[in-house]
């Protein structure tokens, strides 16, 4: 019986026991290799692209100093934020080729959209010359309102050389809505380089005596 046993036994324990790994079973999977080089591959490169990009350096609109105050102050002013085109309705710095072109400068931007960064600064010229002044569409009502259309701000290319140019047109309209005046705003000066600091800076020098001459222009009309 002993025997018997021992004999009958020896086959199932066998069934069992596992089978030695073979090198199939031993070796990852290659999907699961592949997908993690993929994602190895894919961090490596987003940390490239963090470490590339830097913080783009900001620049704002000056305020012109010792602006003319006004002669009469009776009338109220409200400054319509300005109207452009798409390619001047965000903070960036705009570039128009002799071509007509157009494309946008890296490394600066305007510390807010663009109309909205020239509507304060003009709000605040206004202001410091001693205007009654206010922001349209904010619920106030005024006598007249200075309504703007940036033509273009931003750099010219052409075959003698760069210069930031401005260009903006200027209404006033009174409470029945006629304009009672209109007048096309100029300005340029020569850039040594194209590139956003040097553009931002020079654009800027262009626009503060601007400011100044529009100040002076609507206080004697309205």
């Amino acid at each position: 019986m002993t025997p018997t046993s021992s004999l009958s036994a020896s086959p199932i324990r066998a069934m069992h026991e596992p089978s030695p790994a073979s090198p199939i079973a031993s070796r990852p999977a290659r999907g699961s290799a592949i997908a993690r080089a993929g994602a190895c591959l894919a961090g490596l490169l987003l940390l490239a692209g963090c470490a590339g990009s830097g913080p783009v350096a900001t620049y704002d609109l000056s305020l012109p100093r010792g602006a003319a105050r006004q002669a009469a102050g009776g009338a109220q002013l409200l400054v319509a934020e300005p109207v452009a085109l798409q390619t001047l309705e965000g903070d960036r710095l705009v570039v128009r080729g002799e071509d007509g072109s157009t494309s946008f400068l890296g490394g600066a931007q305007w510390s807010d959209r663009l109309p909205r960064l020239l509507q304060s600064r003009l709000v605040q010229s206004f202001e410091n010359a001693g205007k009654a002044v206010g922001r349209a569409g904010t619920g106030l009502t005024a006598d007249y309102v200075l309504a703007a259309d940036i033509r273009f701000f931003g750099v010219e290319t052409r075959a003698g050389g760069a210069q930031a140019a401005i260009e903006i047109s200027a209404k006033v309209v009174d409470n029945t809505g006629r304009i009672v005046a209109s007048r096309v705003f100029r300005g340029a000066a020569p850039l040594a380089e194209v590139a956003g600091p040097q553009a931002a800076t020079t654009l800027d020098g262009v626009m503060t005596p601007m400011l100044t001459e529009i100040v002076r222009w609507v206080g004697s009309r309205a």
